[in-house]
């Protein structure tokens, strides 16, 4: 059984047992990048007289289901290499984009709301996450598009997060639904991200009314220092599926999820209560070391990288979908895009 649109001389083909997204003279064909794996769909161009744009504005909802369904999207060959034609690409699917609030990674704005990926040194891996989990607010959708591909590695590899928690124990999913999550964080030490880049301001009343509306709890430390807790849901639900999902930094923010030499630097100049990020139980006792290994080893066995090709467009769905980093040598320019606020207020 499948569903079909015909908008504007395009066909969106929508079917249960494969995805066929074609048009009216086969200017674009779909099609998975393996076989037997459905992460991402890959929508491809076959004849560059189609404007992108102009499709994807006539078949905005077609593009939804497929979001729906795979949780990313791969738009290929459609030749988006400049900012300026990723922002029309991202608005014309998602309306306006989103500024980067409450930030936890390093990225440098580009032009309006469209941002570098994280700038982490390239000989470090960056593990798998769930775009702003850790807010009270995130990005249903996230946008990156393929700038400049590095020369050797360079990937964003993505996991489907459904997946991800069908390898995670019942009893410890249970664990984290009953106690939630824990974040502290701690700014201003010379490491990470200081307090008026994460918060965008240097007004500290603003910062202080930020997080109590927020359900943030601070606390100013000497030098100019601060520390946040915030506690959290460790699943969130899906604002237009209805499914429940593994939706959280516990792993990420944990300090034992750090590359071995960056942890150990962290911990010979911190105290544990002073560490830029970690992650407890929501009570504040700690998540054991073979909880935290049962849950990367999850991750890892859902994990699926390819190759970024220049001008290349990835969407997802940032509830279904985590994403990372691969390290990566020579120039790479990947550019990302967030759209379509979800406030967990009213889905709790």
């Amino acid at each position: 059984m499948s569903k079909e649109s015909i908008q504007g001389g395009a066909a969106v083909v929508i079917s249960r047992r494969k995805p066929v997204v074609v048009s009216a003279h086969d200017l674009i064909t779909s099609r998975f990048l393996r076989q037997g794996q459905e992460l991402p769909l890959v929508i491809e161009l076959k004849n560059k007289s189609l404007d992108l744009c102009d499709w994807l504005g006539k078949n905005r909802q077609a593009i939804e289901e497929n979001l729906l369904k795979y949780g990313a999207i791969l738009f290929r060959n459609f030749g988006i290499d400049t900012i300026a034609r990723f922002e029309q690409v991202a608005k014309a699917i998602a309306g306006d984009l989103l500024e980067y609030k409450e930030r936890s990674s390093p990225r440098t704005q580009i032009s309006g709301n469209i941002y570098t990926s994280t700038d982490y040194p390239p000989e470090h891996h960056i593990f798998l996450h769930n775009e702003n989990s850790y807010q009270r607010r995130w990005p249903q959708k996230i946008f990156f598009c393929c700038i400049t591909p590095a020369v050797q590695r360079g990937a964003t590899p993505i996991a489907d997060i459904r997946k991800v928690a069908d390898h995670i124990p019942e009893e410890i999913k249970e664990k984290f639904r009953q106690k939630k999550v824990m974040y502290t964080r701690t700014f201003g030490q010379g490491l990470g991200l200081a307090w008026e880049v994460v918060f965008q301001t240097t007004d500290k009343a603003a910062i202080e009314e930020h997080c109590r509306e927020d359900g943030i709890e601070i606390e100013w430390l000497p030098n100019n220092r601060l520390r946040t807790r915030a506690v959290r849901e460790a699943f969130r639900r899906h604002p237009k599926t209805g499914e429940w999902l593994w939706f959280n930094h516990a792993t990420f923010f944990n300090i034992s999820s750090r590359e071995p030499e960056v942890r150990d630097s962290l911990r010979a100049l911190f105290k544990e209560d002073e560490l830029p990020t970690n992650s407890y139980y929501g009570d504040g006792t700690p998540i054991e070391a073979e909880v935290l290994d049962t849950l990367r080893a999850a991750y890892h066995k859902q994990t699926i990288s390819f190759p970024w090709e220049k001008g290349d467009v990835m969407l997802l769905d940032n509830m279904m979908v985590a994403h990372g980093r691969e390290p990566f040598s020579g120039p790479r320019k990947v550019a990302v895009g967030m759209a379509e606020p979800v406030d967990s207020t009213p889905l709790n």
